[in-house]
């Protein structure tokens, strides 16, 4: 028994090669003539095309039921075109078993077949169960001169391959018939006698309602001379394949071999390929309402728009697949065109990702709002350019001269690069638009901002030095502090740009409209930080230098400039975090030109508006009169050099300055020795009729004498004297009262000591306090910790008894293993002996 089955193995593996070969050439042929001309390959195709559509057709009406002529004139059978056929490795196990039957039949012979009807049913039995999905097999004999029927075999077994086989008595295939050549497994019975078998094409049973495919082999007898010939055939139920007209997977090809989607219908659905894509789907169910399987169905799709596309349809973005295959077909026919017209998404608007009408996504500019705007920046962009020249040509007069045309030049360069963030931030933004949005902005504040605040740091330094000697800074001194403040700037400009260069992101504003807009990291707030330190410190030395007085009221002025910056910067970062979060581009556009007026303008008019004002009124080249009946000196101005070389200088008029500053020394000298000797001698009484008394020899009084504020008030009256004799004038004098005595110094300074030692203790206090609140928020933490450390024990408490539960999963899951293991070894041995006994 063992040799016969050997004898049998060895051929049957021999068929096998040989029909592998045979379907790689096969292949290899038809794949390699379609690149010999274009239009043979154009033909080819077409041909493909109208099978497949022939194919769909044929299904759609067998799952529909409307199959009845067909099936009435092909003997119950329907069998779809040549073109789909199924690839034949899927059933490489039915097609094994069935060979292995036919070389058993084949070594039995025809006579031995005759006679021995009962081991023929075995077999037959045997290979219909052992074949999955197998439905009928038949064993038939034919006359080879008259084709007739001389016996047949016919066991047939229930769907779903429950139950035994039984054997069909009731056939078309009675002896001495001939049968249909109709017959899908009968359609190559005759073609050959070699050992070889054949898969018929996909075929539909109109008596049971199902998709099959047959595998027939020849069964050649030893000896020919009977006249005889045999063949078997089993028929395979592939009602459960399914019909994806859906483009292939990527996946190989061992994938799709194995998969229940048949290759053939791959990528013919009729979705518009260039706004929609298709997707399959699925039947939920076996069968359908008709009895035939589910999954062979036209039209099982959908087509879905694509991204960036919408529907035109009103709440419908996908499309049935089945109306999509109906429009086509009359598209074909020439009866409609709403395959074109209905079944097609369209683009969405500008800038949308998805969408579900042709609403726009971007937001709109207003280009001639924008222009308008634009004009006037680069009008005040020619405007400094005019002012620069105009202040080049007068620049030898006073009112220019005491303000340093040089750092009047350099506020000019810096407003004008300010104008031009206008520009930069005109067109759509990207990149490059970003990176001069940022230098004109940034660069431009630093450079007007800190030649505004160097001139008034020197003022700030001539005003609070109270002695005979002058405080000259020059401009080239102030142009040393100026250059590493500017360098600074460009360095941290130049590696934001070359390290992380800001970028177009897209926001979108309170209607979801979207638009680009330059981005904001640490970079943007960290110049910010140090921007607004800067501000704060600008805003210190104008507090500083408030009550100074200047030639022209320029320190004022510039202060007041100073102050406008530093608000509208606030108020504008205030609206664009609070009040409009959310603008569109034009508002945002609106906003910056607010900002740059508002700062660069205004500061233009403060600074340059009464120079200009005077050179026009002919009094450029006048002392500020104002300023001189103030008391002004001709030598106190904003460039620190007093009057310029070329002027003579006014001999007189120093003198009398020399004088006044002479005086006061020597009045502060001479109260200060009395000062301190009232102070550490307090046993020292004062003299009748001295500095400290306010009768005569004869009129002293106890009180006054003890007071310090009549001290200060006879000493003050006395040096006043004393100045008015020497003959300095009475303004001069009135200067020496009011600014080195004032009335009650000596409790004045009692009293500033006294607030000195209760600030100290004040301080101390708060420090005690300050310890106290840090002991408290050191326990604070010391409990935080405790509470963590004991979630974290938790924590692992819980992953331990998850690992836990995990292992106890794992063993439950290979102890079922073990259990199916066993079971399928039982079932394996189950089917040996009966192979055995076969």
């Amino acid at each position: 028994m063992g040799k016969s089955w050997l004898w049998a193995l060895f051929p049957a593996t021999m068929t096998t090669m040989t029909m592998m070969a045979y379907v790689t050439v096969t292949t290899a042929t038809s794949t390699s003539v379609p690149s010999l001309s274009t239009t043979t390959s154009s033909e080819i195709f077409d041909t493909k095309r109208a099978g497949i559509e022939e194919a769909l057709d044929v299904i759609e009406a067998a799952s529909t039921g409307s199959l009845g002529e067909d099936c009435a004139t092909t003997a119950g059978f329907k069998s779809l075109p040549a073109i789909v056929a199924l690839d034949p490795r899927r059933y490489d196990t039915a097609r094994q078993k069935a060979d292995m039957t036919a070389l058993m039949l084949q070594n039995l012979g025809t006579i031995g077949v005759s006679r021995h009807n009962v081991l023929l049913d075995v077999l037959a039995k045997s290979l219909l169960m052992s074949v999955n999905d197998a439905v009928e097999t038949r064993v038939i004999a034919l006359n080879t001169s008259t084709g007739a029927v001389i016996s047949a075999v016919w066991l047939e077994r229930s769907p779903g391959s429950v139950g035994e086989p039984f054997k069909v008595e009731s056939h078309g295939l009675q002896p001495g018939s001939i049968p249909d050549p109709n017959l899908p497994w009968f359609e190559n019975a005759g073609a050959t006698t070699e050992l070889r078998g054949w898969w018929t094409i996909p075929y539909f049973s109109c008596k049971s309602h199902r998709w099959l495919i047959s595998y027939s082999v020849n069964i050649r007898p030893p000896d020919a001379r009977h006249g005889i010939r045999e063949f078997l055939s089993v028929d395979i139920d592939i009602s459960g394949l399914e019909v994806n007209q859906c483009d292939a997977s990527s996946l190989n090809n061992e994938n799709e071999v194995l998969s229940n989607q048949i290759a053939s219908f791959k990528g013919t659905h009729k979705c518009h390929t260039d706004t929609t894509q298709c997707e399959y789907q699925s039947p939920n169910n076996r069968i359908n309402e008709n009895g035939v399987g589910a999954g062979w169905a036209k039209g099982a799709y959908v087509c879905k728009c694509r991204k960036g596309y919408y529907s035109t349809s009103q709440h419908q973005s996908v499309f049935d697949g089945i109306l999509v295959e109906a429009a086509w077909k009359e598209m074909q026919e020439n009866i409609s065109d709403a395959y074109v017209t209905v079944f097609r998404c369209l683009r969405c608007a500008p800038g949308c990702a998805k969408c579900k009408g042709p609403e726009p996504c971007l937001a709109t500019y207003n280009w001639p709002f924008r222009i308008s705007l634009l004009s006037f920046s680069i009008f005040c962009v020619f405007g400094t350019i005019i002012l620069v020249v105009y202040m080049y040509q007068h620049r030898k007069l006073k009112v220019f001269k005491v303000a340093s045309p040089i750092f009047l030049s350099i506020t000019l360069l810096g407003c004008a690069i300010m104008y031009l963030e206008m520009a930069a931030i005109f067109p759509v933004l990207d990149m490059y638009s970003c990176i001069a949005t940022k230098w004109t902005r940034h660069l431009g504040f630093c450079i007007s901002y800190t030649a505004l605040l160097m001139k008034t740091w020197r003022v700030s330094l001539t005003y609070r030095v109270k002695s005979a000697h002058k405080v000259k800074l020059t401009d080239k001194q102030l142009l040393q502090w100026m250059v590493p403040i500017l360098l600074v700037m460009l360095i941290y400009l130049g590696t934001w740009t070359l390290s992380a260069p800001p970028y177009a992101e897209v926001i979108a504003d309170n209607y979801g409209l979207k638009f680009y807009q330059c981005s904001f990291n640490w970079w943007d707030h960290s110049l910010a930080i140090g921007e607004i330190l800067f501000l704060a410190w600008g805003i210190k030395v104008c507090y500083n230098v408030r009550n100074a007085e200047s030639l022209f009221n320029e320190a004022r002025l510039i202060s007041y400039a100073i102050y406008n910056i530093a608000a509208v910067n606030i108020t504008m970062i205030a609206i664009h975090l609070f009040i409009f979060p959310h603008a569109g581009p034009d508002i945002k556009y609106l906003l910056g030109f607010l900002r740059t007026q508002l700062s660069t303008s205004v500061t233009i008019f403060l600074v340059f508006a009464p120079k200009v004002i005077r050179v026009l009124r002919g009094q450029g080249d006048q002392w500020d009169s104002r300023a001189r009946a103030r008391g002004v000196t001709a030598s106190f101005s904003l460039n620190g050099i007093g009057l310029v070389p070329e002027e003579a200088t006014d001999l007189h008029q120093e003198n009398e300055e020399l004088k006044e500053e002479i005086q006061k020394l020597a009045a502060q000298i001479e109260f200060m020795k009395i000062v301190h000797m009232e102070m550490y001698n307090r046993h020292i009484k004062p003299k009748a009729g001295g500095y400290f008394t306010t009768h005569g020899p004869g009129h002293s009084h106890p009180s006054s004498a003890q007071s310090p504020i009549a001290k200060s008030s006879t000493a003050s009256f006395i040096l006043k004297q004393t100045a008015v004799e020497r003959g300095a004038s009475a303004a001069a004098a009135a200067a020496v009262e009011d600014s080195t005595f004032p009335s009650g110094s000596l409790h004045r300074a009692r009293r500033m000591e006294i607030l000195r030692e209760r600030k100290a203790e004040r301080e101390r206090e708060r420090e005690k306090e300050r310890e106290k609140e840090r002991e408290k928020e050191k326990e604070k933490y010391k409990e935080k910790e405790k509470e963590r450390e004991k979630e974290r024990e938790k924590e692992k408490e819980e992953e331990a008894k998850g690992k836990e539960a995990e292992m106890e999963k794992g063993k439950n899951k290979e102890k079922q293993a073990e259990k199916e293991n066993e079971k399928q070894d039982r079932k394996q041995e189950g089917n040996v002996e009966t192979s055995g006994q076969v």
